[in-house]
């Protein structure tokens, strides 16, 4: 199978990219919808639900709300379809979400790209102390799962989803970066600035929502593997791996950092040596690089597509009810 590996990166990037303009659209359509509720005389924006996306508490509550009533809860339906869509893409093919949609991983991605550039190499933390502060994630990660998933009880999410807190939860996103604090500009200038130096600091170090991701990959089909007789140990895979993983030491790729972007077998020289796997029974199958990501993006938007179609996608919130909720949120409750 003839592969132009080095079309697959210059694929990604295209796809993350294009998702990563999408946002931005998107982003700017949700500013214009609430500038619509506090500027009198702004033209009314249909709000894009897309922007739900960006509320993984929200969709985790609702999901736990789902599985103990059957019901999709009405404020912000989008967050748990999406919530679900990121789930089993990540289930059924590794930590791909982060690797080709995630917005947040597409910049972080730049940043370190750009330092490299700049710096001419970028950095790597000690190992123990890279551990140590991968861990944080998984804190962050297991605090989330204990706080709703363990301790907040049916009848408790009803009412938090009625709060007018919970409605206007997406505004107050927003707002955490067009109102923010001194706090979170520094906080984001610190990040932003150890993201030059070191690859992807929020996604490896401080992404509960990638914590959770790359713990359900480990139940992927889908698999980096390598071919032990045809490595040729160039180091090439190792080096250019963005998760920083020791691919040429391994049989099989499955560490939870892994976001199957190909980019180890982008660089690797050696025909055959390394190929992404599909598992179907007791059997493996190599898996044509160009259908992981036309999988990713087919799955994910099917998922979606169903949302839609059983009309849990859209708000059902009034716009009577956002005329009274937006312009009620301070600057200071938005940071």
């Amino acid at each position: 199978m003839h592969v132009d590996k080095a079309s697959i990166r210059k694929l990604r990037y295209a796809v993350q990219f294009a998702f990563l303009l999408f946002t931005v659209f998107m982003g700017y359509r949700f500013y214009s919808f609430v500038q619509h509720f506090e500027s009198p005389g702004h033209p009314f924006v249909q709000r894009p639900p897309s922007v739900d996306g960006f509320l993984p508490i929200a969709g985790l509550t609702s999901f736990k709300y789902f599985l103990f009533t059957g019901i999709v809860e009405p404020v912000h339906p989008a967050a748990l379809i999406m919530f679900v869509a990121i789930v089993v893409v990540s289930l059924l093919l590794k930590k791909g979400f982060c690797g080709w949609i995630c917005p947040v991983g597409t910049v972080s991605q730049y940043f370190w790209m750009s330092g490299k550039k700049i710096l001419g190499k970028n950095y790597r933390i000690e190992k123990y102390t890279d551990y140590t502060f991968r861990s944080i994630k998984y804190l962050l990660l297991a605090f989330f799962l204990y706080a709703i998933g363990l301790k907040m009880a049916p009848d408790s999410i009803a009412q938090f989803f009625s709060s007018a807190y919970y409605m206007t939860a997406d505004v107050r996103t927003m707002k955490f970066f067009t109102a923010m604090s001194r706090t979170t500009f520094w906080s984001l200038c610190f990040i932003g600035g150890f993201s030059l130096i070191y690859k992807n600091v929020w996604c490896r170090y401080l992404c509960p929502y990638g914590a959770l991701l790359g713990l359900l990959s480990f139940f992927s089909p889908v698999k980096m593997r390598r071919d032990k007789e045809k490595c040729i140990h160039c180091g090439a895979c190792t080096r250019n791996c963005p998760a920083m993983l020791r691919a040429e030491e391994k049989e099989v790729v499955s560490s939870p950092e892994c976001f199957g972007c190909m980019t180890c077998l982008n660089y690797c020289p050696s025909k055959g040596a390394l190929d992404i796997t599909l598992k179907t029974g007791k059997t493996r199958k190599v898996f044509h690089p160009y259908l992981y990501p036309a999988a990713l993006v087919l799955i994910f938007y099917l998922i979606i597509g169903a949302g839609v179609l059983s009309g849990n996608w859209h708000s059902r919130i009034s716009a009577d009810e956002y005329r009274e909720l937006i312009p009620g949120i301070s600057q200071r409750d938005g940071r």
